[in-house]
């Protein structure tokens, strides 16, 4: 899975592509908290490319979560894709993961 990083207003912005699944989770565990090691107070991630994920993608989120606080550290996540909706609502996971949900319309 890609991930392209760029700063904005002091703060580390990435973008996650492709799946967020037990594939993808060793790597991108690696290179994210290399990116939180290198981020100053904050990183915001959109995942508005992630096609997929399952729960080892869940646990990814939250563990960078955890990680970040226990560095007094933010992290966000942003612009969900409707994969990641889903596996959130399926879980019930917004008020864990504490980030705005925009839930798009029903069709």
């Amino acid at each position: 899975m890609p991930i392209s990083e760029q700063t904005r207003d002091g703060h580390l912005l990435l973008q996650l592509e492709g799946g967020l699944t037990i594939f993808q989770a060793a790597e991108l565990k690696d290179e994210l908290l290399q990116a939180l090691a290198h981020a100053e107070h904050r990183i915001e991630l959109n995942l508005a490319a992630v096609e997929e994920i399952d729960s080892a993608g869940v646990q990814l989120l939250l563990a960078l979560k955890h990680e970040a606080a226990s560095q007094q550290k933010t992290v966000n996540y942003s612009h969900h894709s409707p994969p990641v909706l889903a596996a959130i609502d399926l879980l019930n996971l917004a008020a864990t993961l504490g980030d705005p949900l925009l839930i798009p319309n029903a069709r």
